[in-house]
């Protein structure tokens, strides 16, 4: 055989080897595709506690994954829960008798068995459940409860809204914050929440935007904030919720309730404003103003509240027995494309003092306005349905 005859034979039986290694059909070991099989992902915990907000025997409850990357899915009505049931976000309260059935999924997995926890409360309607007084015995401002409260930060590109405030944490010193000007605490021995519209500097404006979201939660009931708030051109004081499930769908989805809300100078008469948001129906299109009795404002003490159940989302101010206006599915059936989101889970709690906004809601603050401003709120409460 040739030197050069030995080469081609070289070269061919090295080609049929490769070709052998590759073959994953043909009981060869190496280098052929294999898949792994799915694997059933491990049950969720669900835990649940009395805690030092809730009252009366109300319970909050905590899911939590066992397979690391997994998401839990759950249901309070009896069904069985799937990937399309109410994606847990946060702990929520449990004020009523009700069973939470749990599964977990991860992606290319089988979902977990069902695991199941069955809640026998009892609790009359109009029962306090859940509080925050707001107490501060020190002598000092105090951080609201780190437990429930945290808080959106910065300006981002004016929240959507060309507000001009930069929101501050409590413990910030990120310019323009600082802690010498907290804004947000506890007033010392009188107690009480204070969120505090500031200027450090000319044109420059920092306030506080606080939120339940990741930490508290919850589902139907009574919700109410005794407040009161500051009025001057350019101030947006508000009392809101939204839904658990808006790093999921996204706002409007998420939807949005507004229990008080209101901007700028006091009007005569006074006003509260109390609205809805959803697909399709945002901005002005739902929503209905209270005005105040003679001689009465915004500037002192009342308590806002909402009434909320299963298809029906009512507000009232400083009388429960008597809301101003109650929405239902078929307020926003004029809409299009309009779809009602206040039954597809829990919602966290927000309370913030805007400075500025787009257009004339509410404009931006004038030689007028007064800094600091204060928005006070003497506590926030949740009653059993």
């Amino acid at each position: 055989m040739t030197d050069l005859m030995k080469s081609a034979f070289q070269l061919a039986l090295c080609a049929s080897i490769v070709f052998f290694a590759g073959c994953t059909g043909c009981g060869g070991t190496g280098g052929g595709t294999s898949t792994t099989p799915p694997v059933q992902v491990t049950p969720p915990t669900i835990s649940a506690a009395t805690t030092a907000n809730t009252q009366n025997g109300a319970q909050m409850v905590t899911l939590t994954p066992t397979t690391s990357g997994s998401s839990i899915y759950y249901t309070i009505d009896g069904t069985s829960p799937t990937t399309s049931s109410i994606i847990y976000e946060a702990p929520f309260l449990v004020a009523s008798s009700l069973t939470v059935n749990a599964i977990a999924a991860a992606p290319g997995d089988t979902n977990s068995s069902v695991t199941t926890k069955t809640f026998t409360l009892n609790i009359p309607s109009d029962t306090l459940v859940w509080s925050d007084d707001f107490t501060n015995t020190s002598t000092s401002n105090a951080e609201p409860d780190p437990l429930v409260w945290t808080y959106d930060t910065g300006n981002n590109s004016g929240w959507g809204n060309d507000e001009l405030e930069t929101y501050c944490a409590w413990g910030s010193t990120t310019p323009p914050c600082t802690t010498a000007t907290p804004n947000a605490f506890i007033a010392p021995s009188v107690g009480g929440l204070n969120i505090v519209a500031e200027e450090p500097s000319s044109g420059v404006y920092t306030s506080a935007r606080m939120k339940t979201e990741g930490l508290f939660s919850f589902q139907y009931g009574r919700i109410e904030i005794q407040a009161s708030v500051p009025e001057a051109q350019g101030f947006w004081p508000a009392f809101w919720l939204m839904g658990n499930n808006i790093d999921a769908v996204n706002w409007p989805a998420c939807g949005e309730m507004d229990v008080m809300e209101r901007i700028d100078a006091a009007g005569s008469p006074d006003w509260n404003a109390g609205s809805i948001h959803g697909t399709g129906f945002t901005g002005s299109n739902i929503g209905k103003d209270f005005d105040f009795p003679t001689g009465q404002t915004a500037a002192t003490m009342h308590t806002y509240g909402m009434i909320w159940s299963k298809g029906s989302v009512a507000y009232y101010v400083d009388d429960a027995a008597s809301p101003y206006v109650t929405y239902t599915p078929s307020s926003i059936s004029g809409f299009s494309g309009a779809v009602w989101p206040f039954d597809s889970g829990p919602n966290f709690i927000i309370l913030n003092l805007a400075v500025g906004g787009s257009k004339s809601w509410p404009g931006n603050p004038d030689s007028s306005t007064p800094f600091p401003s204060f928005m006070q709120v003497n506590y926030v409460k949740i009653y059993a349905n």
